[in-house]
């Protein structure tokens, strides 16, 4: 027999050994969830329970296969009988094995990723659909649409309204489109991904079916169970479904409530909420003991959780002693903002191999300026989460334009132009720039007779090129002249593409010679040949989760960024921020940088704005981070805690080493107590002060039926908020 009480850890030991009866594993960041899962495989084994009679569900074939057979070696025996996998594998196998009663004896066939496209499109071409239209939705984002609206159990016309309002002119063909789809999936007995849940789900309401695949799993073991959708949890249930004299299932749900961060892919934070409940009898058991990070930064994490809505309150500790404080480093702008980050990778260098220093952002367009500001300063990165910014084809269209104006006859920029416009194919742009380098205007005009607007291109080009030339001025008039293009040639995400361009301009801000920026946009990635090894890591935090480093430094902690600017309008959004803030500190092992920038740059304003502080650092408990203020010439300063005088940064990396980090942490800016919720306000609210646990006071200005208001908050300007969010004062 294992010796489980030497191997773990008294909560670890609690969850592997427990009794029958369903369980929630609630487990905190690295606390080592999978060696939990691992020791209960091998605990159940060794108990009597057969093998075939355990279920294992995750997210990924190679977890489940990692899991198996890292309790198979603890026991030193085969658990190959087990059943490990997907939903989504276990759903398939169930489905073959019991077929559903609408086949009527016909087989059926998986349909993969590329046959759901033809499908769609020929579905499409059926009902002529999109004739014509530029403006129609792709195949691509037809299908994933479809698909998020059935793993949310969305109505198609709100998942429109959320997430891609540009494409509501077409609600009526996509839903007509949706009908016809569903229908022809029937007639050629075919399965797409999404049906092969809800088929099983239905297949679990025979009574029959579901009594055999109950007896069958008399063990259910489901990991990740936060990322689960609303029918991942409903089948869950129904395989644990109490017999006919009342015995339950055992399952073992094991899950972080504060880690759920994809509800956009239709994962359901209330799954684990609502465990409880829906399992009665069920026993709770918190992981708390992290194995990963140092006590401040657990120390910041904890403070995130402990204002959170709604969560199973747990306390994340370690028994590593020491550790240095968390940083709020405070930049002038977001334009500085990259210079500090870039100094800061160059300290933590003396410290950390590179591939143990991570950025994290909310956004893969926050990282833009740092790509550029780390080009110059010669550190390999790779990026995951979002194309790097030269590399994106609405941002390379751009570009052409503005390399044309730097040298006209730059061919392959213009044929990038050319290809902008209907019938202009390589070999004819290879023609037109032909008569266009000759200098001939009788040729040229000739030759570009039947592309008049290719024409007007060219002599908008010019036009700039007479300009003095400002790269941010050039580039403004780039934009304007191609953002009416980028709504035809982009129709899926045009305004995603066009929130970043914008960014350009604030990127050329810096520049006073236009041909050396777009040098530096073009200039080859040094980290071509770098091994991941040699090189830092540039990250969105949805794609680090799950990873760990030494080091993490988090960009642009001001509202409308982190939070993102939609999640303050659904409390339900602003909690997800909240978790991904989370899981965002919870990366870090030893060093922990919090960035929020006094201003961002706003080209509406042509100026920078004042940029409030995210709420999640608001909320931080006094005493938890160090507080760095960029001055002018980019002098960072430490802002001194009550009674201290203000002391500027050693003369070493700021990672010295402190003999007592916790005497030296400060209270964050604008930290505030958060005001209570008091009566909802109605329309007869209008007019009267009010109060919101992140913004403070404010009066309502307007109400905005059913259920929300707009509200002046002195300092942040107008907000609208749920009305369930303000109380009146």
């Amino acid at each position: 027999m294992l010796d489980y009480a030497k191997a773990l850890n008294e909560a670890q030991y609690e969850a592997v050994t427990c009794g029958d009866g369903p369980v929630l594993v609630v487990s905190g960041a690295g606390s080592g969830k999978t060696r939990t899962i691992v020791y209960r495989l091998a605990w159940l084994a060794e108990h009597g329970i057969v093998p075939q009679s355990i279920l294992l569900l995750t997210f990924t074939r190679k977890a489940a296969r990692e899991m198996l057979h890292r309790a198979a070696a603890l026991l030193e025996q085969s658990l190959s009988a087990a059943q490990g996998g997907t939903f989504h594998a276990f759903a398939y196998g169930a489905l073959r094995a019991h077929p559903p009663a609408w086949l009527e004896g016909r087989p059926f066939t998986l349909m993969d990723g590329p046959d759901v496209n033809d499908a769609l499109k020929h579905c499409k071409e059926t009902l002529k659909l999109g004739k014509g239209d530029r403006s129609f939705p792709k195949t691509q984002t037809m299908a994933a649409l479809l698909s998020k609206a059935r793993n949310k159990e969305m109505p198609l016309a709100e998942v429109l309204e959320r997430e891609a309002f540009h494409l509501l002119p077409h609600l009526d063909d996509l839903e007509r489109l949706e009908a016809v789809y569903a229908a022809w999936r029937r007639e050629k007995c075919l399965l797409d991904y999404d049906d092969l849940l809800f088929e099983l789900e239905a297949l679990l309401h025979s009574p029959a079916t579901a009594a055999a695949l109950r007896r069958r799993f008399t063990h259910i073991l489901v990991d990740e169970y936060q990322d689960t959708n609303r029918v991942q949890a409903r089948i869950t249930r129904l395989l644990c479904d109490a017999d006919d004299a009342g015995e339950q299932r055992n399952v073992m749900a094991v899950g972080d409530e504060a880690q759920s961060i994809y509800a956009f892919r239709g994962a359901a934070v209330r799954n684990i909420l609502d465990f409880p409940t829906l399992f009665p009898g069920t026993r709770i058991i918190r992981l708390e003991e992290n194995y990963r990070s140092t006590k401040p930064v657990l120390d910041v994490a904890n403070s995130l959780l402990a204002n959170a809505a709604e969560s199973f309150r747990k306390n994340l500790f370690t028994r590593q002693e020491g550790g240095d404080a968390a940083r709020l480093v405070i930049p002038l702008s977001d334009m500085s903002e990259a210079g500090l980050v870039t100094r800061r990778i160059q300290e933590l260098l003396e410290y950390c191999p590179p591939h143990e220093i991570a950025v994290l952002f909310r956004a893969g367009f926050h990282s833009y300026h740092l790509e550029m500001a780390l080009h110059h300063a010669g550190i390999p990165f790779r990026k995951y989460g979002g194309l790097r910014y030269a590399e994106a084809a609405h941002v390379k269209d751009v570009i052409a334009y503005a390399r044309l104006v730097v040298n006209a006859l730059d061919m392959p920029a213009f044929v990038r132009v050319a290809a902008l416009h209907s019938g202009v194919g390589p070999k004819t742009a290879q023609k037109l720039h032909l008569a266009l380098s000759l200098r001939d205007e009788k040729a040229m005009l000739k030759a570009f007779a039947r592309f008049s607007e290719l024409l007007e291109d060219m002599h908008f080009i010019m036009t700039l090129k007479s300009l003095p030339q400002n790269p941010a001025d050039i580039l403004a008039s780039i934009l304007e002249r191609y953002f009416p293009r980028l709504e035809a040639l982009y129709p899926d995400d045009w305004p995603r593409r066009r929130q970043s361009l914008e960014e350009i301009i604030q990127m050329a801000a810096g520049y006073t010679a236009l041909d050396v920026f777009v040098a530096d946009l073009a200039l080859e990635s040094p980290d071509e040949d770098e091994s991941d090894e040699k090189c830092i890591t540039l990250s969105t935090v949805h794609s680090a989760k799950g990873l760990e480093w030494d080091a993490v430094l988090i960009l642009d902690l001001v509202e409308d960024r982190f939070p993102s600017r939609h999640a303050l309008a659904r409390p339900d959004d602003f909690e997800e921020e909240r978790r991904l803030m989370y899981v965002a500190c919870t990366r870090a092992r030893k060093y922990l940088d919090l960035y929020a920038p006094a201003s961002i740059y706003s080209r509406a304003e042509r100026g920078a704005l004042y940029a409030s502080q995210s709420p999640f650092l608001r909320e931080l408990a006094p005493g938890l981070v160090e507080v760095w203020l960029e001055g002018f010439g980019g002098i960072l300063t430490r802002r001194a805690a009550p009674g201290q005088t203000e002391a500027a940064p050693p003369r070493g990396p700021i990672l010295s080493k402190r003999a007592s980090p916790a005497a030296s942490r400060t209270t964050p800016p604008e930290a505030e107590a958060l005001p209570e919720r008091g009566d909802r306000p109605g329309a007869e609210a209008v007019g009267r002060p009010c109060r919101h646990r992140i913004f403070g006071p404010g009066k309502i200005i307007k109400h905005m039926p059913p259920d929300k208001m707009q509200v002046h908050f002195p300092g942040f300007g107008i907000k609208i908020i749920l009305s369930e969010y303000l109380g009146l004062e």
